[in-house]
């Protein structure tokens, strides 16, 4: 909070480029949202805490999606990336909204989804479906102290579930 506090009124924009640089770098994210709600409250520390989550998840989807195959295919190979195109082709969306509530993972599997193609649509709903919940409860979580954080991450972790099952039915709808 205090670094991004240096930023004055852009203190947002920092907020947001710290959740992207989580891409390469080892920045706590959940601290990042905490520290946003601590410096603008539940509701518009939500908002920037979700745009930056879903925001590093576009980048890290598009770079890798655009010029990640080759390593990938070096490192894996072709029989390692057919199995990651599978298990995308089955789970992915749930890989991608759960993945965002817990460490390391959001960028890896945002990385791999892109590496194997996943469908924009279904990337994009999941990557919303995890990043929004996760966005307000920790800056729900920075707003309200240590007064209940266990209740408000009891039920922001049942929102990504529930919100995907949602998404689930618009992503199989024709235009």
């Amino acid at each position: 909070r205090t670094w991004m506090e240096q930023w004055g009124t852009w203190a947002w924009v920092a907020g947001i480029g710290l959740l992207v640089a989580d891409i390469v770098l080892p920045i706590p994210s959940t601290v990042v949202m905490s520290a946003l709600g601590l410096s603008y409250g539940w509701w518009w520390g939500g908002v920037v805490s979700a745009l930056g989550s879903i925001t590093s998840g576009v980048i890290a989807y598009a770079a890798c999606r655009a010029f990640g195959r080759p390593a990938a295919h070096w490192i894996a190979g072709e029989d390692g990336l057919k199995k990651g195109e599978e298990l995308f082709a089955r789970k992915g969306g749930w890989l991608v909204a759960l993945s965002r509530w817990t460490p390391v993972l959001p960028e890896a599997v945002s990385c791999l989804a892109g590496l194997v193609k996943m469908p924009w649509r279904t990337y994009l709903w999941s990557l919303v479906c995890g990043s929004v919940p996760l966005g307000f409860a920790f800056a729900a979580i920075g707003h309200l102290g240590q007064d209940r954080p266990g209740l408000a991450i009891a039920l922001s972790a049942i929102a990504p579930v529930a919100l995907w099952a949602i998404a689930t039915r618009w992503i199989g709808r024709k235009p």
